[in-house]
């Protein structure tokens, strides 16, 4: 996967589904923003919280209930 516009990433899964969020990695810290909304509001992350929530999804922890 490679960066597009200003070092964001969008997930390979996300096609053709515009409706997707984004990440980039700057300064130590993960953001993440509404792909439909580039100049909405960025969420930051450091690197502990982001790797828990990364953990926490690989783990179906925040899967949506049946």
């Amino acid at each position: 996967m490679s960066p597009n516009n200003g070092g964001w990433f969008k997930s390979s899964f996300s096609n053709p589904n515009p409706n997707c969020v984004e990440v980039r990695f700057l300064d130590g810290t993960a953001r993440v923003r509404q792909s439909r909304e580039l100049d909405g509001p960025v969420l930051v992350f450091d690197r502990g919280e982001w790797e828990a929530f990364l953990l926490g999804a690989f783990n179906e922890e925040f899967d949506f209930p049946a």
